[in-house]
């Protein structure tokens, strides 16, 4: 069982650490990315990203050995570990509770004194730094990874990229995604939409999709209305208008969409999974495939939950 004590000296410290620890901007804690070569593009996508931890490059082998074939050579981005965060890394990333944002429900810390265990409690402590409910270090690291690329996709002067985890499964040619873009393009006006997914929906361990029709609460984030994230509509017979979506794993993503996520994030700090904090941004324009492209392997290897790759060690 998780213990939810800190000891006093544990509690001293976290006090002399919260008018300093949480001032940090959120870009400090992005990877660096270096190496990249004009082999990882396509046309109608400047840079072809996949994200991948340094401890499991038979997932990086499984998915190249799909999309190799066609040609489309990813780059591989380090993933962040979140299992190797430090507390006070944690702490600087999490939203800091302070008065007039929304409490009384449950949260996840980490604080020091604790060993890196998670302390699930309601969220009531000001000037303490929380998650969601069960948020793990893993979950962490993979915002801040995609967070990571965004950045440098911007920086970089990027109009399209596409950004992948090493989870993915192709379901058709994907060389099919340039002619979708331009397609889109026609659809909906080329400056009109931010994220474009490869495929309907996220998928559960069954195969069958998981569709998202809202929005989990953050202490700091009230949107005005909620008929933003309900949307679901049909577009030009092959794409969806969503509002909400589930699953990171296989996104375009135009100029705009990175400025949007960027800017959210950066402004509230991680509470949430990326697949529920990219889509909180107001005004942000999804869009999905009626026919999968690419998609996810059902019940694929994660360590977001937990290290297992420390089983093989």
């Amino acid at each position: 069982m998780i213990s939810s004590r800190i000891s006093f000296k544990a509690a001293f410290l976290f006090l002399t650490l919260a008018s300093s620890a949480f001032s940090a901007n959120l870009e400090t804690h992005f990877k660096k990315i270096e190496g990249k070569s004009d082999i990882h593009k396509m046309n109608n996508i400047d840079f072809i990203y996949m994200i991948n931890l340094d401890q499991r490059p038979e997932k990086f082998k499984s998915c190249t050995d799909q999309l190799h074939p066609y040609g489309i050579y990813p780059y591989r981005f380090s993933a962040v570990n979140g299992w190797e965060l430090t507390v006070e890394e944690l702490m600087d990333v999490a939203v800091t509770f302070k008065p007039g944002m929304e409490g009384g429900f449950w949260g996840t810390s980490y604080l020091p004194g604790n060993n890196l265990e998670p302390i699930h409690a309601l969220i009531q402590n000001y000037d303490q730094p929380y998650f969601s409910h069960c948020m793990s270090r893993g979950a962490v690291g993979i915002v801040l990874s995609h967070l990571s690329i965004l950045q440098d996709a911007y920086d970089s002067g990027y109009s399209t990229i596409w950004v992948m985890e090493d989870d993915i499964q192709i379901i058709r040619n994907p060389n099919l995604i340039p002619s979708i873009i331009k397609d889109l393009d026609k659809k909906v006006g080329a400056n009109n939409w931010d994220i474009l997914f490869t495929d309907q929906d996220t998928k559960n361990s069954n195969g069958q999709y998981v569709p998202c029709t809202g929005i989990a609460k953050k202490p700091d984030f009230h949107p005005k209305s909620l008929d933003q994230y309900r949307q679901s509509k049909s577009v030009g017979g092959r794409f969806i208008r969503k509002g909400a979506r589930y699953g990171a794993y296989s996104m375009i993503v135009r100029r705009s969409g990175m400025k949007k996520i960027l800017d959210f994030i950066k402004a509230h700090k991680i509470f949430l999974p990326y697949d529920m904090e990219f889509y909180l941004p107001q005004g942000i324009r999804m869009y999905s495939l009626k026919d999968d492209v690419v998609s996810t392997q059902i019940k694929a290897l994660s360590d977001n939950g937990a290290p297992r790759y420390r089983e093989n060690e």
